[in-house]
């Protein structure tokens, strides 16, 4: 599958899920808005709660990865990195947009509001009964 075509496919997802690793070492996925920013293939933004279970298992084992379905015509992408919770004024500022009161009644200065950036090392593509892996 070309890159244009994985980027496309992440491009018009509403959703994406996410996975970090617990204390016991399983995986745990979330679904989540689309991210508020990204950088081609290499790096994503999201918002989420600082005090939230995900952020303590970035905390402690920072690998990760983030899939996109395109459920219309059952494709996909995973790619595979690390994760970093963010919480400068910076990074926060960066991603927030009106509306993100709902979830964070104080504002960007909420602390409880916190940005997860995930950096791709690789990923994987399925789409028309064929996978294939990519360098990121």
């Amino acid at each position: 599958m070309k890159l244009e075509t994985i980027e496309s496919i992440i491009e018009h997802q509403k959703i994406a899920y996410i996975a970090s690793i617990d204390e016991n070492g399983y995986p745990n996925m979330k679904a989540m808005l689309a991210p508020r920013k990204r950088n081609g293939l290499r790096e994503f933004w999201f918002t989420t709660n600082t005090s939230s279970q995900r952020v303590a298992q970035y905390r402690k084992n920072p690998k990760a990865s983030i899939y996109f379905c395109d459920q219309r015509f059952f494709r996909g992408v995973m790619l595979i990195g690390t994760m970093e919770v963010l919480e400068d004024a910076k990074s926060k500022k960066m991603i927030w947009q009106d509306g993100d009161t709902v979830y964070y009644p104080k504002g960007v200065k909420d602390p409880d509001y916190c940005v997860l950036k995930f950096t791709a090392k690789s990923g994987r593509w399925y789409s028309n009964f064929k996978s294939g892996d990519f360098e990121v």
